[in-house]
């Protein structure tokens, strides 16, 4: 009979071990939730600085701060973001404002996965230009220029109040990419009259 019970408590035993082993899984760590950001359709209205040569849509949830001359910051508080725009006068030097804005732009590569370059003309309005979409942890998610080659030359940016973590500030980037688009898009050469 002694032999029976330690036969018994040793297959007990071994079935008990077996049925720990087999139910046991290794147990990670939850990875870090990411925040979902959702944002409202944009809604534009017309915007222009006084006595500046052009006009353009600007989004309702931006607000124009600190102009400075004819350029401007448009500041979108809810995703701690900012476009900044300049602007110049061309004064023959459009080859100098050309290349300054693609050497600005690719300041950006060290930090950049990619950066796709996709050229706007728009003949009838006289603009001519380039879009720099940035992808990856760099400081600015995009970047633009519109000139008309002649008198008038403006250039944008996006960038966050925050360090850059491309998959965090994603959702926030592509809505302000679509916003700079819109201010390509819309923006019209206007003569001033003195």
């Amino acid at each position: 009979m002694k032999s029976n019970k330690g036969k018994i408590l040793v297959v007990v035993s071994l079935c008990v071990a077996l049925m720990g082993l087999i139910s046991c899984e290794e147990t990670l760590p939850k990875p870090n939730a990411m925040l979902r950001l959702e944002y409202p359709q944009p809604e534009y209205e017309s915007f222009q600085l006084p006595s500046c040569p052009y006009t353009f849509e600007k989004s309702y949830l931006a607000f124009a701060d600190k102009p400075n001359g004819c350029s401007v910051n448009l500041v979108y508080p809810k995703m701690k973001g900012t476009i900044y725009l300049s602007y110049r006068n061309v004064q023959g030097d459009i080859k100098q404002l050309l290349t300054d804005v693609q050497k600005l732009t690719y300041e950006h590569v060290v930090k950049a996965d990619n950066i796709v370059e996709q050229p706007y003309v728009n003949a009838d309005a006289k603009k001519y230009g380039m879009f720099y979409e940035v992808s990856g942890n760099a400081a600015s998610q995009s970047q633009f220029y519109l000139t008309d080659s002649v008198s008038h030359f403006i250039t944008g940016s996006i960038y966050f109040d925050s360090k850059p973590n491309y998959d965090s500030i994603l959702p926030a980037a592509v809505y302000l990419r679509e916003d700079v688009r819109k201010i390509m898009e819309s923006l019209e050469w206007k003569d001033i009259e003195d």
